[in-house]
């Protein structure tokens, strides 16, 4: 009994050292890596959501202007967090790969009828009762998101697109119709597989300015491998002359995990060409 009335009185005296030592608050402030923003668009007949990153210079030199990297699954849960990270990491002076640029995360509201076009096949028509709205929402993104963005920001017209999965298969349709919109694609795990791989029949627009085009995907299956590997055959059969078009196959990564490194790829590939 003795002892252990003893050993608390020990204890009670190292818990009291120990605490007696810690440092004191001084302050705490929140930490933010960007802007949220909310606009009322009249084609989608519905707010949405904006994350914004903006390199630290932005506030400090007011006549420099800055590329804009517009990114799929752009909700705070999902990817514009660790895209925003990739891009920040990537233009640090002493990294140098990327240009200093801001990030333009587009919040999700119904990610199936956003990112697809009608499919006549009957399973995706079931799973997917909402699907079918991507022609709405490109049109969105051409006449009220990217004047939104040149209006308020002091953007350069170098406009890059970011979509993974589903936001892969509306990245490819928009490459495939209306090209100008971006010059820079990263598509990532496209799911081609929608509508009966369709989408890979028809014949891309042509264009005559420069792109950038990254396809990558991560051991995710035949049918992902396949229509992966196959869109980027068709893009290399129909690139034209000012058209930089990578492939890569991420051996160890799969559906879940291939953006994030596939991202930094692609940016190494487009932006630090010694590198290759």
């Amino acid at each position: 009994m003795k002892i252990n009335y003893l050993l608390g009185i020990l204890l009670w005296i190292t818990q009291l050292s120990f605490g007696q030592n810690l440092p004191k608050l001084v302050e705490e402030t929140e930490f933010s890596i960007g802007k949220t923003l909310q606009i009322k668009s009249e084609i989608l007949n519905e707010d949405r959501v904006l994350n914004i990153y903006l390199p630290s210079s932005y506030t400090e030199d007011k006549a420099k202007t800055y590329p804009v990297i517009y990114l799929l699954d752009g909700s705070k849960t999902e990817d514009f967090i660790h895209i925003s990270g990739i891009v920040q990491f990537a233009s640090f002076s002493w990294i140098n790969i990327l240009p200093e640029s801001i990030v333009v995360g587009i919040a999700n509201v119904d990610r199936k009828r956003d990112f697809t076009y009608p499919s006549q096949n009957k399973l995706d028509q079931k799973e997917f009762p909402t699907s079918g709205k991507s022609e709405q929402f490109i049109t969105f993104i051409q006449q009220e998101l990217q004047p939104f963005i040149e209006k308020k920001y002091r953007t350069t017209t170098v406009k890059t697109l970011i979509g993974q999965s589903l936001g892969g298969l509306l990245a490819t349709e928009i490459l495939f119709k209306s090209p100008e919109l971006f010059d820079l694609y990263i598509i990532v795990s496209p799911s081609l597989w929608w509508d009966d791989q369709n989408l890979l029949s028809e014949i891309p627009t042509s264009y005559n300015d420069e792109k950038s085009i990254y396809i990558a995907g991560g051991k995710e299956g035949e049918i992902m491998e396949k229509t992966t590997k196959a869109l980027y055959q068709k893009l290399a059969e129909n690139k034209g002359a000012q058209t930089q078009l990578y492939y890569e196959f991420l051996e160890d990564k799969t559906h879940g995990d291939a953006l994030h490194i596939a991202v930094y790829n692609a940016f190494e590939k487009f932006f630090n060409t010694d590198k290759e």
